[in-house]
Order: structure tokens, then sequence, then C-alpha cells
């Protein structure tokens, strides 16, 4: 049997006027300004004026991924029209695609089959130009940074302890390391450079955990871009930066309204990787899709143990939100390849490797019900390759820790096949209280908050400091940073920094390997292993594949 693709889905797909769309999520034409007859941004104003309370917050999360895919998005908007299809008032927030990604590895990032949000080109390209927005922020700074340098360097800025780099939106590993300012005099001061990926940017963080253009501003005033001689900060407010910064984000702060392939509202907005960032949609459109629904779908990066952990401990932490229940998204071939198979044997029954893999399911459900306190349910995004046995066995397992397990088949049935887990869902909604409770305290020390992590979250026995991040931890808590949740960089194939440690590895440190304050965002960034922010194109791009016709159709966009 031939299966469409999931473009070639979502091209077959009659949308709705975004006119429509807006009606269905209660939000007022005034506050609507359509970008075509698809898109459109929703004014700020409209979390000021309304006087709705809030829906109800459902985080979706996934076991640590593997090769052979999870599915959390395509879950995330399956289980939005589900719940639609059962009556309930929902709206999704979802991150936006990055670019690089997208003509990388990845392919698109909108969903898959029958569960898509759309226009699903629009969305993994270009979209309304926020990341665009995003960029030229990013680079206005460093613009406006080496030009104080350039212009006598009254802060007397070191170049050495420069912090803050360039970003495009693209996978280009060629510019993870640059020098610069090279050609004399006339044409800067030459020093050792980089690129981050747009999505990596603070500015990205900044832009998705601000409530207001005011909370923009004072976000962006405080970014830390470069150390002077006498190792005091500088930030973009002393470079006088942050007007024109946030001249160029005030409109891309409005969250986009799309919908999905069944007219379900979804904002998407915002997007950072939540291996190397927090990994989470706007704070923004969280709190308006829970303004403009009884339920509000909303979703984090990678496994539970990255994008769910700092959803909880940072996004949380910072706009006083509080989930009411968390799916969990599993595959039986997942858990496979966990349990130690090759992708390509897993089509077969295999109680043995399904035993072996399982337990990183189990930790992760056992950190969202057991640490931070709330009602789970796990999803098994089901393939036809699937045997009873196999699913039977997820179901006991799951059991034993008092978590219930649903079937869901949203890939190919879109919201009816996430009817038994919108029914769950609204169950643990209305029926089971949470006691939610962060993984560590406000007032713990740097080394603390990431010690509680890995012991906690991972399953790791402690961590490593290297020698610079011990000196970069002092100086940032006598700077007075010591009281910032921490950001942990690492890894998203596996629970330590080892990406070769499939499964639920005990009996490992994480080592710590630099520290970096991200002043704006709030947070601080801990790198571990090998992570980078600048990712490189595979052997094969997925660019490869893509192309247009004469009538501008898009194909082979995944």
């Amino acid at each position: 049997m031939a299966y469409l693709s999931d473009i070639e889905i979502a091209q077959s797909c009659k949308m709705q006027p975004i006119t429509e769309i807006a009606k269905r999520a209660h939000v007022d034409e005034k506050d609507l300004e359509p970008y075509g007859k698809y898109k459109a941004k929703i004014d700020l104003s409209l979390l000021k004026d309304t006087n709705k309370e809030n829906g109800k917050l459902v985080l979706v999360t996934a076991i640590t991924p593997t090769p052979a895919g999870e599915g959390k998005t395509t879950t995330t908007i399956g289980l939005a029209d589900g719940l639609s299809k059962i009556g309930k008032d929902v709206v999704v927030a979802l991150r936006e695609p990055s670019l690089g990604p997208v003509f990388g590895v990845k392919g698109g990032a909108a969903g898959g089959g029958y569960a898509q949000v759309v226009p699903m080109e629009d969305i993994n390209l270009h979209f309304t130009g926020d990341f665009h927005a995003i960029g030229a922020a990013n680079n206005l700074l460093a613009a406006m940074l080496d030009n104080h340098i350039q212009q006598g360097n009254k802060f007397g800025i070191d170049v050495r302890k420069i912090t803050w780099k360039r970003c495009v939106d693209m996978n280009d590993r060629q510019l993870r390391f640059v020098t610069d300012g090279l050609g004399g005099k006339a044409n800067g001061v030459p020093r050792e450079d980089g690129f981050d990926i747009t999505v990596a940017s603070e500015i990205m963080a900044v832009f998705c955990l601000a409530t207001s253009i005011t909370d923009l501003k004072n976000r962006l005033s405080r970014i830390v871009v470069a150390y002077t001689f006498d190792d005091k900060p500088v930030t973009a407010g002393d470079l006088n930066a942050v007007g024109a910064m946030t001249a160029l984000l005030k409109d891309a702060l409005k969250p986009n309204l799309v919908q999905t392939l069944e007219g379900t509202p979804a904002f998407v907005h915002g997007g950072p990787f939540a291996n190397i960032a927090h990994g989470c949609n706007s704070v923004i459109a969280t709190k308006m899709a829970m303004k403009m629904g009884d339920y509000a779908i909303t979703e984090a990066g990678f496994g539970a143990d990255l994008g769910a952990e700092k959803f909880l401990d940072i996004k949380c932490r910072m706009a006083g939100l509080t989930p009411d229940a968390v799916v969990v998204v599993a595959t039986v071939r997942a858990l496979k390849m966990h349990g130690g198979l090759n992708k390509t044997e897993l089509n077969t029954e295999d109680l043995g490797a399904l035993e072996k893999g399982i337990p990183n399911l189990l930790r992760h459900v056992s950190n969202i019900k057991n640490v931070y306190k709330l009602p789970c349910v796990v999803a098994v995004n089901r393939f036809p390759t699937d045997t009873d046995k196999e699913i039977d066995f997820i179901i006991a397992k799951c059991r034993e820790l008092g978590v219930n397990t649903v079937l869901s088949t949203v890939w190919a049935d879109g919201g009816n096949g996430g009817i038994e887990l919108a029914k769950e869902v609204v169950r643990l909604c209305e029926e089971e209280t949470g006691d939610f409770t962060f993984s560590y305290e406000d007032g713990m020390s740097l080394t603390e908050k990431i010690e509680a992590v890995v012991k906690k979250i991972y399953g790791g026995d402690g961590i490593n400091i290297l020698p610079n991040a011990a000196k970069q931890i002092a100086q940032l808590e006598s700077l007075g940073f010591g009281k910032c949740p921490v950001c942990i960089a690492k890894t998203q194939y596996s629970f330590s920094d080892d990406p070769t440690k499939l499964g639920a590895p005990e009996n490992f440190t994480v080592t710590v390997k630099n520290v970096k304050v991200s002043a704006g965002a709030g947070f601080v960034v801990v790198l571990t292993g090998d992570i980078m922010t600048m990712p490189g194109l595979p052997r094969v791009p997925a660019a490869e594949k893509i192309d247009v016709d004469e009538d501008g159709r898009i194909s082979g966009l995944f």
C-alpha cells in the first residue's frame, strides 16, 4: 500500500479561512492581523482584555528520542483534534520549526500524517518572519558591540571575553568558529568569533519567556554580551541597543494563529532547541491558548529529561504555570531500539528487546509522577508492526507505576485516533489533582541545582565539574546569578551526556564543561558532553529532495 507523504496530505486538505479559525478560538476580528488567507498574528492586547478563566494546561512530552521516531508533535496535534471530536473547546500551542533542521536531517516539523498543522510549507519555512526578526535583533546587537570596540571601547571590553555570537537560521558547521575584523584598522578589530543557529540565540529564549513588550525590553537590556578587562559584565542595555532590538521584534512577539487539518485553532510561536536551550513555545502563546480554550495542549522538545524538565523547572517557574496533566509519548519501535535492536530489526516481535528498553519510558514516567508530582498518561503511538503482546507488556509495566496507557493512531486516523487519549486526559484533568513540585529550589547553589537534575531526573550518580566551569560558576554566583534556574545543554539521545548510553543508564556522572549566564532569559546555561550550538548538515541533507514546480507547489518537504 502506498502512503501519501506528509506534504501531500497537507496539500490535499481544504483549509478554512483564518477568520473562521479565529472565531473558533474566540478571537475578535479587531485583535486579528491576517498574513494572507490562512495565517494571522494576534494582538497582545487580547490577553489584557479578556476576562475568561484559564483553561486546563496539558503538556505532551516523550521518551528519549531514537531514529525510529516517537511522534510527539503528531500526538500533540492528534490529541487536540481528539478533544475537539468529543466536544471540548481546545487550542494547541506549538513551537515554530527551525529552517536548519528542515533542510538538514529532520525534514518538516509540523506534525505528520493526518495530525498536522497547516499551511505546512509556510510553517516549516519562513512562516511570518519571526525567526528572521530574531536573527536580525541578535546580529544588530553583535554589530553594535563590535562598533563600540572600534569607536574607542569606552567600557574597556576585553575582546577575548566577548560572549555574544552572531546567528543564522541554518545548519552550517563552517561558521562555528571564525576569525573576523580582518583587513586593516578600517574593517574592525580582529578577533575570534562564531555563529549559533538562530534558535539557540538568547534572543529566542528571551522572546519565548517575555510576557509583554515591557518585559521583553527589560530582558533584552540584561543580556550580557562581554566582560571588561577587570571582569565586569557589559550588557545590551549598556550599549543602548535595546530600543532598536525591540523595534525589530515587536511584531514577531505577537503569536501566530494557524489550524490543524481538522480545523482546531493552533498557536505556533517561538522555538528554542531543548538540547541547547529551554525548548518551549512562547509564554505569551501558551497563556493565550489557556485563555481562548478550555484545554490548552502544548509540547516541549525532545525527551522529558530535556524539554519537560525545562518546561517545568524554567518556564512554569518564571510564568507561574501549573500543568494539569502530562502525556508521555512512546513507540514500541523506539523502546526496542533502547533495548539494543538495530533500526532494520524493528518490524518483528521481540519482547526481550522491549524488556531491556522499557526502563527508559518508566524513568520518564516516574520523573513526571514522582519528582514533579503531576498526573500522567502514556500514549503509545501505534505502528502496524506492533504486536498485541508488545502493547500488553507496556500497559502492564506502566500500571505498576499507577499510570494508564492509551493507544494512539493519530498519524493514520487524525482526531478519531486520539479520542481514547483525549478521554483519559480529560479524566486526569477533572479527577486527579497533582502536587506540582520543582526538581530543585531557587535558594540552592548552581552546583546543587545541576546535581539535583542529574540525580533526580537523569538517574546519574553526580557531576564532574571541570576546573574552567568551576571558575565560571564562582564568577556567576559572585555577580548575583546564583538564584537563577539552570538550563542544562546535553545530548538528546541519552539520559546521560554520552549519546551511546541508551535505555535507562546507571552509574554515570555528567561532565560540566562550560557555564554561562543568559541573564536576559533569566537562567544559567550548563554545557555538558560534546553539545554544540550550531548543528551541521548530514551526509544526505533533506534539502536535496525539496523542489518547486512551475505553479509554485513545493514537494519533498517531509
